[in-house]
Order: structure tokens, then C-alpha cells, then sequence
């Protein structure tokens, strides 16, 4: 594994993180099954909501394009997504007929690692309560205390969707709600690493609901912000 990788993973597993408990304690079984819970009550309230999601794509620091979407949640529980941006004018390509085709490729190669980066975030995000008990049974969870936050607990989940790979659940005990994840995976190789933060925040009177997502392709140098807002019911 890449040293980068490996750094990743060393922070996603212990940054904040002190008092780890026994991989298999009372307390641990009751926090795995407070988060199941919660997410799928969540899961369930949000199919009656629907809301704007604003997808922002940056190479290299600099803003490629922006997308608006309305989303739902389907029968199925997937997120159905419908555009809300015009449709783009499209100028003529510039420069000779190879230089047409070294952009074209290259656009069509980060848009395809864009949407492998998506594919796999939606591995993670939010937490599966199915898998997250699989984790469990193999002794995969840890426990601790969030540094800073009285009422709030750390889940640090290895191997989760692929193989050393690392996920952090911050969870509050007292409001039953995730408060935040952080993920250090990879695409198809270890070598090329992808980071994920994601924060969650609270409809009023409603349930709670992924706020944004962050996401870092590391070795393109590319990176995928997420913003969900204007929740409403449908």
C-alpha cells in the first residue's frame, strides 16, 4: 500500500480518537445498533422530502463545472436525481484535428473518473446498517470518545467496502444522529487513494440528512463538493 494511503488511513482511524474499547463490548453492540437505527429511520423519513443538490468539480484547484440537481429518493431507497441547469452551448472546438481529439479524450477520461469517484462515495455514503453489522460480527469496529464532544462517540470501521480501507462514524449519543464521516479508500488501486468528508445536519423538525460531501481523488488531483439544501416535502 502507498505511503500516502497508509497516512490516510492512520488519520481516518485515530484523528480525535482516544479510549478505544474492546472490539466486541456491551457498549460497542449498543452504539452499532443506535447507528443502524438511525440511519434507517432517517432513510426512511427522507422519502417523503425532496431537495437541491449543487455538485461542484475542481482539477488541479481550479472549478471545472457546476451542476444543480433535484433530487428524491426512489422505491428502492437510490437518490433520483433531475437536472436543473439549462442545457450547456456548446462551442466549436479549437485547434487542429488532433489537438480536438487530445481534449475530448482527456475530458472524457476525468468524467469518467469523476463518476467512478461518485459510484464509489455511494459505497459508503450513508452508512449501510447490513453492512455495518457484517463489520461487527467481524470484529472490525472500534470504539472511542470524540475529542471535544461530550455527547458524541467515534465508530472506526476497517475493511468496510474494500479491503483496508477506513471509516469513521462520528455518532451523538444523546440526539441519535451522525454528526459526520470520514473515509480514506481507493479506487481500483491502493496507489490511487480517494478521501471523503462528509457532514450531516438536521431538517427542522425533520430528520437528519447528508449536508455535503467532499471528495478527493488524490492522485488526479481532483475533487467533488456536494451541498444538499432547500429540503421540502414532496
Amino acid at each position: 500500500m502507498s505511503t500516502a494511503l497508509s497516512s490516510l488511513l492512520v488519520f481516518g482511524a485515530f484523528a480525535g480518537f482516544v479510549g478505544i474499547a474492546n472490539a466486541q463490548s456491551p457498549e460497542l453492540q449498543q452504539r452499532v445498533a443506535e447507528v443502524k437505527a438511525a440511519s434507517a429511520q432517517n432513510k426512511q423519513a427522507l422519502m417523503s422530502f425532496n431537495w437541491t443538490e449543487t455538485v461542484t468539480i475542481s482539477l488541479k484547484g481550479e472549478v471545472k463545472k457546476v451542476q444543480h440537481y433535484q433530487v428524491r429518493l426512489g422505491p428502492d431507497g437510490k437518490p433520483q436525481k433531475t437536472s436543473l441547469d439549462p442545457p450547456a452551448d456548446v462551442a466549436p472546438p479549437s485547434g487542429g484535428r488532433l489537438k480536438q481529439h487530445v481534449v475530448a479524450k482527456k475530458k472524457e477520461e476525468y468524467s469518467d473518473y469523476a463518476e467512478s469517484m461518485k459510484a464509489l462515495a455511494q459505497q459508503y455514503v450513508p452508512p449501510d446498517g447490513a453492512q455495518l453489522q457484517q463489520a461487527y460480527a467481524q470484529g472490525n469496529i472500534t470504539l472511542g470518545t470524540a475529542a471535544g464532544n461530550p455527547n458524541a462517540i467515534q465508530l472506526v470501521i476497517h475493511n468496510y467496502v474494500k479491503p483496508q480501507d477506513s471509516m469513521t462514524l462520528v455518532f451523538d449519543k444523546t440526539q441519535k444522529a451522525l454528526l459526520g464521516v470520514q473515509i480514506a479508500t481507493y479506487m481500483d488501486d491502493p496507489k490511487d487513494a480517494m478521501t471523503l468528508n462528509v457532514q450531516f445536519s438536521q431538517i427542522p423538525d425533520g430528520p437528519n440528512h447528508v449536508a455535503s460531501v467532499d471528495m478527493n481523488g488524490v492522485s488526479k488531483q481532483l475533487n467533488i463538493a456536494t451541498q444538499n439544501s432547500n429540503y421540502q416535502h414532496n
